[in-house]
């Protein structure tokens, strides 16, 4: 069977007895946020960051519900499929709306027809660490070495295509260096290989990698953002050390299935922006590592186009592929 006819069964499975819509204003009963990969992962915390704060704006509860496989395809297709009604929402990332379509050569959604993007979310930096035991100390040890000793580093990622691989290779990209990548099921295994000196350096979202860096671990070198991140005020950035003007950083959104009322659009959108100025959220973005980045639908609707221009050239040019 076709690896496309997978993912549409599993779409078929993926939201079971969805509830015959109740007449009425919008809203009038439960919600659902599908966050197309398994708990625990950054996507998850800011997605029930924000169904908690909905749940109370909208005056309706709004359930997350994972649903992961195929990088985010299962779970993406899944509300693409869903009724327009403004009841199944998607938590979105740079891969599922950005990289995807460049990875998967038979993606069962198109991202532009398929979608209406409503909110904006966060930017997550990603944190560039390496063993403590390389011979370098800062950033610019690190590409004076690589450049010295081309391909023979070897960096690690949650798999190809995912955020900490893509934004390496623009990392690498940026500065003309050569590594061997080496991709893993998760960035969990690739962490413990590159404490143990399997490898040598991953750039991963600092929730899960500065705990590391804390105990000594791994040595956090540079962020990739443009600017400082306000939890890591000691990291400097790779724009003001190697590269100027380098600027490259996963971020999350809300998006709803293609012809969702504008009105239910707006309205998510306002209730998603005020939630991204409350305390709690901040200070849970924070915990993150996320800055909060609200915008209005056709800005995101602007952002994702540009990304999946900026991705589907650097991917091709790499000659990265789903396995």
């Amino acid at each position: 069977m076709k690896r496309r006819h997978l993912l549409a069964g599993g779409a078929l499975l993926a939201l079971p007895g969805l509830p015959v819509r109740a007449a009425g204003p919008w809203p009038n009963q439960t919600l659902r946020l599908v966050v197309p990969f398994p708990p625990g992962a950054a996507n998850d915390t800011l997605g029930r960051a924000i169904a908690d704060q909905l749940t109370t704006r909208l005056g309706q509860t709004v359930v997350v519900e994972n649903r992961a496989g195929a990088g985010g395809a299962v779970g993406s297709e899944a509300v693409a499929r869903s009724a327009p009604d403004g009841y199944t929402l998607l938590l979105g990332h740079i891969g599922t709306l950005a990289v995807n379509p460049a990875i998967y050569p038979s993606l069962p959604y198109n991202v532009q027809k398929d979608f209406a993007p409503v909110a904006m979310i966060a930017l997550v930096p990603n944190v560039l660490v390496v063993n403590p035991r390389l011979p370098f100390q800062d950033i610019q040890g690190l590409v004076t070495h690589v450049r010295a000793n081309p391909g023979q580093l070897r960096y690690c990622s949650a798999g190809n295509g995912s955020a900490g691989h893509i934004v390496m290779l623009a990392f690498l990209n940026a500065l003309k260096l050569e590594m061997e990548h080496v991709p893993y099921r998760g960035l969990g295994p690739a962490l413990n290989d590159l404490v143990a000196g399997r490898v040598d350096v991953t750039l991963g979202g600092a929730p899960t990698v500065m705990p590391l860096v804390k105990q000594g671990l791994l040595k956090a070198l540079a962020v990739s953002s443009a600017e400082r991140v306000g939890s890591l005020p000691d990291v400097p950035t790779v724009a003001e050390t190697v590269s100027p003007g380098f600027n490259v950083v996963p971020w999350y959104g809300i998006a709803a299935p293609a012809n969702t009322p504008a009105a239910v659009i707006l309205r998510l959108n306002t209730e998603i922006n005020a939630s991204l100025n409350t305390p709690a959220v901040r200070e849970r973005l924070e915990q993150e590592g996320a800055v909060p980045a609200p915008m209005s639908p056709d800005q995101f609707a602007t952002l994702i186009g540009s990304e999946l221009q900026r991705w589907a050239r650097l991917i091709r040019e790499a000659g990265v592929t789903a396995n």
